[in-house]
This record gives structure tokens, sequence and C-alpha cells, in this order.
């Protein structure tokens, strides 16, 4: 017959495999959050950085006026912000729908060769480095153009989000649990209405993260725009035209010999970090409230 302790009375003595168990799982946790810190640390760093530098400089002005000539303290970055929005506006527009519907492709018609000619391709895109796709983009759009232009770096940025928006695609739906479309197809819809209507809103959420990730990257290149938006000191919108971009800006601005410019390099920075982490908050919240029922 086993004896029951009384209530109030202290636990029993750990014993010798206990205690083992115990701090064995103490070590592995106290490793999985030393591991998570130093994952935090070097972004906490970049932050940290970014606002003891660039918070100075950041006033109402810097997002309304456009840059001042050489030597002339004072100005802002408003051209180059509105043409980072603009080429990313084209990028995404460009790259969300071919990405998704590549995606899509891929997951619902792996066994395809075809298909895995595609997942081969859009691999090797996605380790193209960045001025290669400047380099490419210059070639086939701003020689024929005759000029640099929002155009050439929408574009180039849209190569740049498309590998990642096709294989986050293609991962989230093909996890979609497989009896909704089992569901739909013994009702009677037909595939393309079940992808359209069952699957996609299903995968929603992680296909807007892949948008939100790929923006994100698209927003800090700098090279491939040298080679396609060139810059624009004033407020030039024409997408015809050369174009600013906060990047190119901040790059121009670091390089000089003037303390005022490399004050609003890292004012810059500062921004474009917080243009991404506005993007990725909308993203999250729109995400959220999508899901809900």
């Amino acid at each position: 017959m086993s004896a029951t302790r009384p209530a109030g009375l202290d636990p029993l003595p750990m014993t010798g495999p206990t205690f083992a168990r115990r701090l064995s799982n103490a070590s592995l946790m106290g490793g999985c959050m030393l591991a998570a810190g130093l994952v935090i640390l070097p972004l906490a760093l970049i932050v940290w950085q970014l606002v003891a530098r660039g918070l100075p400089a950041l006033k109402p002005s810097f997002f309304v006026n456009l840059p001042k000539p050489v030597g002339e303290p004072g100005g802002g970055m408003a051209n180059a912000i509105v043409g980072t929005l603009i080429m990313l506006g084209i990028g995404g527009a460009l790259a969300v729908p071919i990405g998704v519907a590549t995606g899509v492709y891929l997951s619902e018609y792996r066994r395809d060769r075809f298909a895995s000619l595609v997942r081969y391709t859009t691999d090797i895109l996605s380790g193209v480095p960045s001025i290669i796709v400047g380099v490419a983009v210059y070639g086939l759009i701003v020689v024929p153009m005759g000029r640099f232009s929002a155009i050439a770096g929408g574009v180039a940025l849209g190569l740049l989000m498309l590998p990642l928006i096709v294989r986050t695609t293609e991962e989230v739906v093909r996890n979609v649990p497989v009896s909704y479309r089992e569901a739909a197809l013994a009702l009677g819809a037909p595939r393309w209405s079940v992808i359209v209507q069952i699957v996609l809103p299903a995968a929603a959420p992680g296909i807007m993260t892949a948008t939100m990730l790929s923006v994100a990257r698209a927003a800090g290149e700098t090279a491939p725009l040298l080679f396609t938006a060139l810059g624009n000191r004033f407020g030039s919108v024409a997408l015809d035209r050369p174009i600013a971009a906060l990047p190119l800006l901040i790059y121009d601005y670091a390089r000089s010999a003037y303390p005022d410019w490399i004050q609003q390099a890292w004012t810059g920075a500062l921004v474009l970090l917080l243009l991404v982490t506005a993007v990725s908050a909308l993203f999250r919240f729109s995400t959220r409230r999508g899901a809900r029922p």
C-alpha cells in the first residue's frame, strides 16, 4: 500500500536521475535562449547605431525638402523616399502576381517536368548577386530605352523579389491540408475553383509574409539601381526618367566629405529601416485581420 504525502510538506528530494534530467533540460533551455539572444543582438546593435546617429537630424523637413546643393547645409530626402516607394510599387506589381501564380503551379503540379525546371531556375535566380540583376536589366531595358528610368529600377527590384515569393508560396500552398481540396472536389468544384476559393485564402497569411520579406529585401538594394534608376537630385516622378532612391542617396552621402551629408546618410538609413518596419507591420496587421473569422 503506497503512502501519500500530506499537503503542505516539502517535496521529496530529487534523486540522481531526476536531477540529471532537470539539469540537462535547464542547460538546453539556456543554450536555446543564448542562441536566440545572439540572433537578436546584431539587429539590436544596428538599430541602436542608426537611432543614435540618425535621430538628431530626423525632422519633418527631412521628409518634405529636396536635397540641398553641395556645401549648403539642410535639405531632405523627400524625392528619394517617393522614388523608393514608386520603384517598390512597380517591382511588387510585377513580382507578386507572377510569383504567386508560379508558386501555386509548382505546388499543385509539382510532378510535371516543366515544374522541376521552373523550380531549378528559381533557385538559381535566388542566388544571383543583385549587381548581376542590375547589369542584366541595364542591357534589357536601359540600353533599348536609351536612358535610365524608374521602370528599369522597378523591374530590377521585381526580379529580386520574385524567387522568394515563388518558393515561399509553393511551400505554404503545399502545407494547406489535402482534406480541403478533397472536400471541395467531392462537391463537384473544378480544380481552378478549388485553388482560387479554397487553397489561396488558406495560404494567404504565408503569401503575405513572403511578399513582406521580398519587399524588405528589395527596399535596401543599391547595386542594381546604380545600373537602372541611376538617381536624381530633383523631385522627378516620371517613370521613363532617372529617379531618386533612398539607398542611392545614402550611398552618395555616406562616401562624401561633407559632415552634413554624412549626417543625412545616417538619417536616411534610419528612415529606410522605419519604412521596412512600417511595411512589415502593415502586412502583419492586414494578415491578422484577414485571418479572423
